[in-house]
């Protein structure tokens, strides 16, 4: 037995009515970027279309680099800043001596100085209260060294009841290790405030410091009463606190 063979509809047939009505229709045309092509072909031939698109892609890239900028750290979000602006009131102490000489500032009146933490809250180094005054370099191995001293002294509740310690941040340099001191700071669990010290050293300069650690105690009247400069064990902070402070 022969195949079977396509046998074409019978003419005036609603088969072969259908057949007519497929044959007259145009095959649509897609030509690359002409007018005839579908809105489906080719979305970049669209001008709306590739704007809105670009459009896009700025916004989501201009969102990367803002989270990129204040991101990577436990300080997300937050505008830290290593110098901030210092204001000093009154006359600075001189200079710091040497060791083993007489301290031409035991006596003075500190001024009173009012700056910025690396957050930008507002930190003062005044009057009012007995303040020991604790200035830290982040490059400074000696400062390295201190600060976790300082931290177990707090810890171990042996600072003096009424004493405020304020540290100062200074000597800032991007260029030199440890950088930059919020971290480090942060890092170290230092537990009271630090101001940002300008970046020309304004407030070390306000107190006489000329070496790191510097520490400068004063009186609620603002009376200078001790400091030095270098390594301090805490044992004899505690002496010098206790014969000073009177506790």
């Amino acid at each position: 037995m022969s195949s079977p063979t396509s046998v074409p509809p019978r003419p005036g047939s609603a088969a072969a009515k259908k057949k007519q009505q497929q044959a007259k229709q145009p095959t649509p045309q897609f030509k690359k970027g002409g007018k005839d092509e579908p809105s489906g072909g080719n979305p970049l031939a669209n001008p709306w279309l590739l704007g809105g698109i670009l459009a896009v892609v700025v916004l989501v890239v201009g969102i990367i680099a803002i989270v990129s900028s204040t991101g990577g750290s436990d300080t997300d979000g937050l505008d830290f800043a290593q110098n901030r602006p210092v204001t000093v009131d009154g006359t600075p102490l001189p200079a710091e001596p040497d060791p083993g000489l007489d301290d031409p500032g035991l006596g003075q009146v500190v001024p009173e100085v009012t700056g910025q933490n690396f957050e930008g809250v507002d930190v003062t180094i005044g009057h009012g209260a007995p303040t020991l005054a604790v200035f830290l370099a982040h490059w400074c191995p000696h400062c390295q060294n201190e600060v976790p001293q300082l931290v177990q002294w707090n810890n171990d509740r042996e600072v003096p009841a009424g004493l405020r310690v304020v540290g100062v941040s200074t000597g800032v340099d991007e260029r030199r290790d440890n950088f930059p001191p919020s971290d480090w700071l942060a890092r170290e669990g230092f537990p009271w405030a630090v101001l940002a010290d300008s970046v020309g050293a304004d407030a070390a300069a306000a107190f006489g410091v000329t070496g790191f650690p510097a520490f400068v105690l004063f009186d609620a009247d603002g009376t200078l009463l001790w400091r030095t400069s270098g390594e301090v064990p805490i044992d004899e902070l505690n002496a010098v606190l206790a014969e000073q402070l009177g506790s």
